[in-house]
């Protein structure tokens, strides 16, 4: 029996992945990174920031730490009149109706997480982040949180999300997931084990 519905934020509660990219691609560019949409999705979507600078530029600490400020200050700046992604708000007026149990899980940093909530007028009633909690996606710790804290088993639980790494937290976790195509392919989703994918909301309305 169905209790609760588990979201991601970037991605899946609006297409914010195109800001993402123009940010990286902005504070990337004097280091001679070019982030064109193919590299966004193998190097940087569904990654955690310390991950990401660690793995593309080899900086740690302050460095890094200031680099990711830049990033994420410039997403939010170009964060503005963000939209819903189509169908989501159906889907939590049925989420509503049914008594659900709902929230949001993401890699994102708690001030991105609150600007983009803020900017779709959502208040999730769970928040889960995975710089508060330890590890992030792909590791299933964020999702193994968001089921103890809602008090439901992962199979009482569906999740929603936009990149493999995103699925694959799901997953491992437990959690039957279903992979939005806001980001990345059909084919990259479900062999990271979704189990069908939606262009958006819409589309998952008859999962409720």
């Amino acid at each position: 029996m169905l209790k609760a519905v588990l979201l991601d934020l970037d991605g899946t509660l609006a297409d914010t992945d195109p800001l993402h990219l123009l940010a990286w691609r902005e504070v990337l560019r004097p280091y001679g990174l070019k982030v064109d949409p193919a590299f966004y999705r193998e190097r940087i979507s569904g990654r955690l920031n310390p991950e990401i600078v660690r793995d593309l530029l080899g900086l740690e600490g302050e460095s890094a730490e200031r680099l990711i400020e830049a990033k994420e200050a410039r997403f939010r700046a170009l964060a503005q009149g963000l939209r819903p992604t189509l169908g989501l708000t159906e889907l939590l007026e049925k989420i509503k109706e049914r008594g659900l149990l709902w929230g949001v899980v993401t890699n994102a940093p708690k001030a991105n997480a609150r600007h983009v909530l803020e900017a779709l007028g959502l208040r999730p009633p769970l928040l889960v982040l995975a710089e508060e909690v330890g590890r992030g996606k792909p590791d299933p710790l964020p999702y193994r949180v968001a089921l103890e804290r809602l008090g439901v088993a992962p199979e009482e639980a569906l999740a929603f999300e936009d990149s493999p790494s995103g699925v694959q937290s799901a997953v491992g976790a437990g959690v039957p997931t279903y992979g939005l195509l806001t980001g990345h392919g059909a084919e990259a989703l479900l062999k990271a084990g979704a189990r069908g994918v939606f262009r958006d909301f819409r589309e998952a309305l008859a999962l409720l």
